[in-house]
């Protein structure tokens, strides 16, 4: 998984390496963040351990397109395709991530090089582990990025966001029974896409989109404390519990807006066990940019077929400004006036988490800020093209919202009228040059 991407960056020049010592504490998370964590980093040498680390592996869009095999202009058909045609995994007895076991005297961040990287964090935290659980009712796998913050020894605290898993470890926990879990480090794309996928709305196991998304069966193992399988070729796992009737503060930790998420209480993990290869690579991820470029693309698709529905949509467009989250540019051929705001209302009213929507028409590129702020400029009036929701439920990942705890959402119709008799919303052109292939005459760019 993991190595047979590193492989595949190093041929391509994406990836860099150092074997300058870098410490844990803050400064591998700033040389991440240097890159705006589009660069893939591999640490040789890391301060106090002797494995390497990995960060910045799949927050750059093309890069992550490349390594799924598949472009901008089929990616939304793939990914459904993936979510309507879910393919069978694969249990082999043995693989790679056995060649190490460790069961006694686990300690978390003696045995691994966990970050800590800002300022205010509370502790150190796991921020690239996949989370593995298994339906208690139907069997199937679910997985999911989550942060996980070291409490010391064997324990993490668990942030349990997702609804899905949420409940299904407080109907346990009424039953004073545990939740067995484990947490995958050093995957491939593959793995994180199908993570991506929500849980709580299609209630699919999420190792049969990866092994569809991966065109061949995933291979997975048994885990040696818990009734779990895991990918056979991950770097780490460390498997565990989540305990019930247990809480402890967890946070603060700067999160995916750059703001710090609050102290609160939440669940324990206790790890049982610890899987790895021989000379394992850790996996890291500077907040939260590698998760939300993918779950935004997850975003994306769901967005668009909502769309379908309603108007003929092009593209869609959840922004890297507004974290792959809040924010979205739609284009649409508009047939009748009207469809501008109509996918305003559709955009906003998918999830609650939307707050900012721009509707485009074809001639605008979505994925330029420049040209979007060009269509607001010249294609809408205030007083007549702006949607504004007031009190809305909104994401408490964005701050403004827990200032009165809704969000005031806005849809702007920044398209032209359908009839433009005059050509007064025509773009002016140049006739057969205006998309020049400018290396015809610079070979050095």
């Amino acid at each position: 998984m993991l190595r047979t991407t590193l492989d595949k960056m190093k041929k391509k020049n994406y990836l860099l390496e150092t074997s300058r010592e870098v410490d844990i504490e803050y400064e591998m998370g700033a040389v991440l963040k240097k890159f705006n964590n589009k660069r893939p980093i591999l640490f040789n040498k890391v301060k106090g351990y002797s494995m390497a680390s990995v960060g910045g592996l799949y927050g750059d869009r093309e890069i992550l397109y490349e390594l799924l095999n598949i472009n901008h202009q089929n990616r939304i058909e793939r990914f459904m395709a993936a979510l309507v045609n879910p393919k069978p995994y694969k249990v082999v007895n043995n693989g790679p991530v056995k060649e190490n076991i460790i069961k006694n005297n686990i300690d978390l961040q003696k045995l691994l090089p966990i970050n800590r990287f800002q300022e205010k964090d509370s502790s150190t935290f796991i921020t690239a582990g996949i989370l593995v659980v298994k339906d208690p009712d139907t069997g199937k796998f679910f997985t999911s990025i989550r942060r996980f913050q070291v409490n010391g020894g064997n324990r993490l605290s668990a942030l349990i966001a997702s609804p899905k898993l949420t409940n299904d470890f407080l109907r346990l926990e009424k039953q004073g029974k545990p939740l067995e879990v484990a947490i995958i480090l050093g995957y491939d794309a593959q793995f994180l896409m199908a993570s991506q996928y929500s849980s709580a709305s299609y209630g699919v196991d999420k190792y049969k989109i990866d092994s569809s998304l991966r065109g061949q069966p995933l291979e997975l193992v048994s885990c040696e404390t818990v009734d779990l399988l895991v990918p056979a070729q991950s770097e780490i796992v460390l498997e565990g519990k989540i305990v019930p009737g247990v809480r402890e503060l967890e946070g603060p930790f700067g999160e995916l807006m750059g703001y710090y998420g609050a102290q609160a209480p939440h669940p324990i993990i206790e790890i049982s066990a610890i899987l790895h290869r021989n000379k394992p690579i850790y996996q890291t991820a500077f907040p939260c940019r590698e998760e939300h470029v993918s779950n935004g693309l997850i975003r994306e698709i769901e967005l668009y077929y909502h769309l379908k529905n309603q108007v003929d949509v092009i593209d869609v467009y959840v922004t890297e400004g507004g974290g792959y989250r809040f924010n979205a540019c739609i284009s649409i051929r508009k047939q009748r006036e009207g469809d501008g705001k109509t996918a305003i209302l559709a955009a906003l009213g998918l999830n609650k988490d939307l707050k900012h929507v721009v509707i485009v028409d074809e001639d605008v590129d979505i994925f330029d800020p420049q040209e979007i702020e060009w269509a607001v400029t010249t294609r809408a009036q205030a007083s007549m093209d702006f949607t504004i929701v007031e009190g809305a439920l909104g994401s408490s990942l964005e701050p403004s919202h827990d200032l009165r705890g809704v969000t005031d959402k806005v849809g702007i119709d920044a398209t032209r009228p359908v009839s433009d008799e005059e050509g007064n919303f025509s773009r002016a052109i140049i006739p057969k040059y205006d998309n020049i292939d400018i290396k015809r005459y610079f070979s050095n760019i």
